[in-house]
C-alpha cells in the first residue's frame, strides 16, 4: 500500500498493525459476515433480542436491520460513516425489491394482465408513499426520475429554459453540490442569464443576510441546499422562500441530506421545487425523485421523448400526457421505486422526529469528540443551543492529506468515511482548501461507532507524524 505524504512515497508494511479491541470487536479475517449475542449489549453492540432494554439507543435498536454492517474489513469490526454518500439498506426494502422480482416483475401502466396491474399498483404506491412522506399535496406533484441530479436538470431543461430570459439571476450558494450548479452553468449559456452566488458568513455558512440583499425583480430562480453535505448546516428554507416569492423568484431546494435525516413538509416550506435521492435515505440506487407544485408541472414541456410521456403519437406531431408521466418517458426503475416505497415504510415507521431528534445528539457528539483531535480543523458551525448542525463533519488535519486519512482509516481499522471534494469544489476552494475528509451518520450508527473512528484517528495522525 501506497501513502503519499507532502509530496513523499510512503510504503506501509504489509503485516497488520496491532489494533487493541474488546473482545465483542476481535476479528480473524477480512469480510466476514459475524453475530453478536446477547451478552456483548453492555460492549455496546447488540444482537436482536425479542425485548431489548430500553436504554438502548435508536442506533442499537435498528442495527440488527442493516445486514451489511455486521461484517468485519481489513481485520476490524465495520464502522460506516459515508452516511452522506449513500446511506446502508435495512431487510424490509431488500426483501421488498425480492419480492417484486420474485413475484410480480413486469412493465407498469401497459398491460392487462394480473402481473403488470400488480407492479402498476405497487409502483404508483410508492408514489404516494412519497407524497405523503414530505406532505405533497397531490401525488401528482411527484416525478420519479433516476436520481436527485436527473431532477434538478429536469427542471433546468423544462422551466428553465422555457422561462429565463436574457440577465435574468440565477441565485445560488457557493456551498451547493456540482448537481445543484453545472446544470444552471449550461441554462445560463443557452439564455444568457447571469448566475450570482452567495459566500459564506464567518460562521462558514452561507449568508442568509447576503441571500437576502442580492434578491432582486431580476431574480428567477433561487437554488439552494436544506442541509449542506460539507459544513453540516441547516438551511432556513421557509424564509428564503417567503423572501424569494417577494421578488416573484421561483425556489428550488436540494433535499438530498435533509429528506432522509428530519421532517420535511414541502406544503409548509412552500418550495416550488424539491430534489432527492432514494440511495440516501435507505433505499436502492437508481431512482430519485422531484417535487414540483401542480401549476408549474402542468405548464412545462417534456424532458424526454418516448414511450409512456404521450398522449397521441401522429406522424407529423404529438400530444403529450399529464404530469408526473410526462416526465417519465420509457420503462421506469419500476422495482427501485418499489424498494424507495419499502424504505419509507422503514423510516416512518421508526418516526422522522425520533431519527431527527437522535442524529441531533450524534451530531454534537461527533463534533466534541472530533474537536479534542489536535490540529483539526472542522468546517461548518459549532453546534450550540441556537445551532442545529446535522450528524456529519468535514475536516482537515494539519500536514496529513485527507486521502491518507481515510485510507489507513479503512485499511488498518476498517473505518469508512469520505475523502475528496464531495462533489463542492467551489466550495473547497472558497474554504482555502483542495479537499476534506468526512465523516457522516445516520440513525443506525452508536456512540461506540464514533468512539472507534475517533480512537482510530488518533493512531491514523500518530503513524503520520511519526514521519516527520
Amino acid at each position: 500500500m501506497m501513502m503519499t505524504m507532502e509530496g513523499v512515497a510512503v510504503k506501509l508494511p504489509s503485516y497488520s498493525f496491532p489494533i487493541i479491541r474488546s473482545p465483542a470487536r476481535c476479528v480473524t479475517r477480512n469480510f466476514r459476515p459475524f453475530s453478536i449475542s446477547a451478552s456483548t449489549l453492555k460492549e455496546g453492540h447488540p444482537a436482536a433480542p425479542s425485548a431489548p432494554p430500553a436504554s438502548l439507543s435508536l442506533g442499537h435498536l435498528t442495527r440488527p436491520d442493516f445486514p451489511i454492517l455486521h461484517q468485519e474489513v481489513n481485520g476490524s469490526r465495520l464502522v460506516y460513516l459515508d452516511n452522506a454518500a449513500t446511506s446502508q439498506k435495512p431487510t424490509a426494502v431488500i426483501g421488498a425489491l425480492q419480492n417484486y422480482y420474485e413475484s410480480y416483475n413486469s412493465n407498469v401502466h401497459r398491460g392487462i394482465h394480473y402481473l403488470s396491474a400488480r407492479a402498476t399498483e405497487e409502483y404508483e404506491l410508492a408514489r404516494k408513499k412519497v407524497s405523503n412522506f414530505i406532505n405533497a399535496s397531490d401525488s401528482r406533484e411527484i416525478v420519479f426520475t433516476r436520481n436527485a441530479t436527473e431532477a434538478i436538470n429536469l427542471v433546468a431543461y423544462t422551466w428553465g429554459l422555457q422561462n429565463i430570459k436574457p440577465d435574468d439571476e440565477i441565485l445560488l450558494t457557493v456551498a451547493e453540490h456540482h448537481s445543484a450548479i453545472v446544470p444552471w452553468q449550461l441554462v445560463a449559456q443557452k439564455t444568457g442569464a447571469v448566475l450570482k452566488f452567495v459566500e459564506l458568513n464567518g460562521d462558514e455558512v452561507p449568508d442568509v443576510d447576503n441571500l437576502k440583499d442580492m434578491l432582486s425583480r431580476k431574480t428567477k430562480l433561487v437554488v439552494v441546499h436544506h442541509v449542506s453535505n460539507v459544513l453540516g448546516s441547516v438551511f432556513p428554507i421557509k424564509d428564503i422562500v417567503l423572501c424569494a416569492h417577494d421578488v416573484g423568484a421561483k425556489v428550488l431546494v436540494d433535499a438530498c441530506q435533509s429528506v432522509p435525516h428530519m421532517v420535511v413538509d414541502v406544503q409548509n416550506l412552500n418550495a416550488d421545487f424539491l430534489v432527492a435521492s432514494s440511495h440516501k435515505m435507505c433505499g436502492p440506487t437508481g431512482v430519485g425523485f422531484l417535487y414540483g407544485k401542480s401549476d408549474l408541472l402542468s405548464a412545462m414541456p417534456p424532458f424526454l421523448g418516448g414511450g409512456e410521456m404521450i398522449s397521441d403519437v401522429f406522424l407529423d406531431h404529438s400530444t403529450y400526457a399529464e404530469p408526473p408521466s410526462r416526465f417519465e418517458a420509457g420503462t421506469p426503475a419500476i422495482g427501485e421505486a418499489i424498494g424507495l416505497g419499502a424504505a419509507i415504510d422503514y423510516l416512518s415507521g421508526l418516526g422522522m422526529q425520533k431519527i431527527h431528534d437522535y442524529e441531533i445528539f450524534l451530531a454534537k457528539y461527533l463534533y466534541d469528540s472530533l474537536s479534542s483531535v489536535p490540529n483539526i480543523h472542522i468546517y461548518g458551525p459549532a453546534p450550540s443551543n441556537h445551532v442545529t448542525r446535522a450528524a456529519l463533519c468535514s475536516f482537515n488535519i494539519d500536514n496529513i492529506h485527507p486521502t491518507d486519512l481515510a485510507t489507513y482509516l479503512d485499511q488498518q481499522h476498517g473505518v469508512a468515511i469520505r475523502s475528496g471534494h464531495h462533489c463542492a469544489q467551489p466550495l473547497h476552494r472558497h474554504l482555502g482548501v483542495s479537499a476534506s475528509a468526512r465523516a457522516s451518520l445516520h440513525f443506525y450508527n452508536t456512540v461506540e461507532d464514533i468512539d472507534d473512528f475517533i480512537q482510530a484517528l488518533n493512531d491514523t495522525v500518530s503513524f503520520f507524524n511519526s514521519f516527520k
